[in-house]
């Protein structure tokens, strides 16, 4: 197998925490796309309504599947962690998630949690994706 590491230089560093924004399975042609998040470079949060954080976390989601010689068309998955009950939510970011991923209507299941990766994240979206041109 043949594992290729996707982080886009516009994206904060997980080094530190041994994680990488995506892998990329060259022999199968899978994205796995770690959770996105609305961070800047310091790892800071960047909004404080869910409704920014979505739009941050899809534009974050669109450079790695980019990086990854991929599309929002060729999503396969999705998952997205919501801090709380998912269905406090649903207004605010099915809009955004739908708009932004058009036609492609990718497999999508809604978790609510108790935490995230700092006190502040309200969403983090995750995916797999099929590769649309050789790396």
């Amino acid at each position: 197998m043949s594992i290729s590491k996707i982080n886009p230089t516009g994206l904060y560093d997980g080094a530190a925490t041994g994680m990488s924004q995506a892998t990329v399975d060259t022999e199968l042609g899978l994205v796995f796309i770690s959770g996105q998040v609305d961070w800047n470079m310091e790892h800071a949060v960047k909004h404080q309504d869910i409704a920014s954080q979505t739009k941050s976390a899809i534009k974050n989601l669109v450079t790695v599947l980019e990086e990854s010689h991929s599309s929002v068309e060729n999503l396969l998955q999705l998952r997205v962690y919501v801090r709380g009950e998912v269905a406090d939510h649903m207004d605010h970011i099915v809009p955004i998630i739908t708009e932004q991923l058009g036609k492609s209507r990718p497999a999508l299941t809604g978790v609510g949690v108790a935490s995230l990766a700092s006190p502040d994240i309200l969403i983090e979206i995750e995916a797999i994706a099929k590769v649309a041109r050789a790396i």
